[in-house]
């Protein structure tokens, strides 16, 4: 029974530094597992820190970046209507030699220069107009007003007259013509 005791207390000795030795691991682990759960804790502080930060800096970007169109589209015509203050200084001119001169002829050629520098001066910034007599037509740039009988067979479902020119602004149309379609 010596034996049995002894085996007893032997194996009573073993499981007992079982339990000390998961005892003490546990003991152990309670404040690495604080310390790990504090690193996420200050972890998860930061990426949220980082989120709110970059959320403001977008937010500011936004905001930022609708101001500066909102002063673009102010000032996109600024150069446009400086370009035609020249004009409208020449149109002043002319309206005042109309209520003192008697020659036609002189006042004729006056507005016509007048009206040649307004073209030029809208070519230059990129308007275009479009060329529409005598083209078949089409009905993602013009616009059909009315129908009239031909006066030539070529001209069946041709742009006969056009009432209201169309226009492009670097080459991207910003006004369809009004034309009137041979049947």
């Amino acid at each position: 029974m010596q034996t049995n005791g002894q085996a007893n207390t032997g194996s009573e000795n073993e499981s007992m530094p079982e339990e000390n030795i998961s005892n003490s691991s546990n003991t152990s682990n309670a404040p690495d597992e604080v310390t790990e759960l504090e690193k996420k804790e200050k972890e998860v502080s930061e990426i949220r820190d980082k989120y709110l930060r970059l959320q403001a800096e977008f937010d500011n970007y936004r905001k930022r970046t609708a101001k500066e169109r909102i002063e673009l589209m102010q000032t996109a015509s600024k150069e446009v209507i400086i370009s035609l203050l020249d004009v409208l200084d020449d149109t002043d001119r002319a309206e005042k030699q109309l209520e003192n001169t008697t020659d036609v002829a002189a006042v004729k050629d006056g507005v016509m220069l007048v009206f040649n520098k307004l073209r030029s001066t809208l070519q230059a910034k990129g308007l275009k107009p479009m060329e529409s007599i005598h083209t078949p037509f089409d009905p993602d740039l013009q616009e059909a007003i009315t129908e009239i009988p031909a006066p030539t067979p070529e001209l069946v479902g041709k742009v006969v007259d056009v009432l209201q020119p169309g226009y492009y602004l670097n080459d991207k149309l910003i006004r369809h013509a009004k034309v009137i379609v041979g049947k």
